[in-house]
């Protein structure tokens, strides 16, 4: 089984595939979306949850999506048609670092994607090109709540503390103009979700040939998280403008 097919499983049950909560999307999204008839942009949109949560509450709106999974684009469709949004939705098949438009977007989104781009700061660059005046970008990234271990770092990477993030990101050239701190909660219902959803699969499958290996990867993983990074990494979820236009 390749990666991206255990992770639309580990996902089934967090289709956010970053941890925040329902009530958490909404008022992000409700502080990215003020008009209600915006056009947005979900650079790696997976399987276009944001989107679609988006799309369904806000029947002005227009969307579009990028990601170099063909899978998640296809369930997206699948998803966008079944809500009636179908119409307000067009899904690109292709690396988010590449995409072009012909035109802006009053808000683009990168939840789980800056590794597309190398990085929080490179990712905003990118947001920065298809940003229309006065709009504004909505993303999430990691953060090292406390000294991390040399194993926690290795394993997520070479996050700074939330303090030196946010300083990064003004001395780039944004305001923050809200914003949302993951909760220990949150934290723990992701990885909670992620890998007993995995591991369920896999006992559910004992024929599968993948089953041991899913199993093993979901014990891995929880692992990893619950020994090596717990207590010490944070998630933190801003809006963003350009502090000038």
């Amino acid at each position: 089984m390749n990666r991206e097919e255990m992770s639309r499983i580990a996902h089934t049950h967090h289709p956010i595939k970053s941890p925040l909560n329902d009530e958490s999307v909404r008022q992000l999204l409700d502080h990215g979306i003020s008009r209600g008839d915006e056009r947005v942009l979900d650079l790696g949109c997976g399987g276009g949850e944001w989107l679609l949560r988006a799309l369904s509450s806000r029947p002005d709106l227009r969307a579009e999506g990028v990601d170099i999974s063909g899978a998640a684009l296809a369930d997206a469709r699948t998803r966008a048609a079944g809500l009636g949004v179908e119409d307000r939705l067009v899904l690109h098949h292709r690396p988010a670092a590449e995409f072009v438009s012909p035109h802006a977007f009053d808000l683009v989104l990168s939840f789980g994607s800056a590794h597309a781009f190398g990085g929080l700061l490179p990712t905003l660059t990118a947001a920065r090109e298809h940003l229309a005046p006065g709009g504004r970008v909505l993303v999430g990234d990691g953060f090292w709540d406390r000294e991390p271990s040399r194993e926690a770092v290795e394993m997520l990477g070479d996050f700074a503390d939330l303090v030196t993030t946010v300083d990064r990101v003004m001395a780039d050239g944004w305001t923050p103009v809200h914003g949302h701190v993951s909760t220990r909660q949150e934290l723990d219902d992701y990885e909670w979700a992620c890998w007993g959803t995995l591991a369920d699969w896999a006992l559910d499958h004992p024929a599968h040939p993948d089953g041991p290996e899913a199993l093993a990867l979901s014990a891995t993983r929880r692992t990893e998280w619950l020994r090596g990074y717990r207590d010490t990494w944070g998630f933190v979820s801003l809006v963003l403008r350009r502090t000038s236009d």
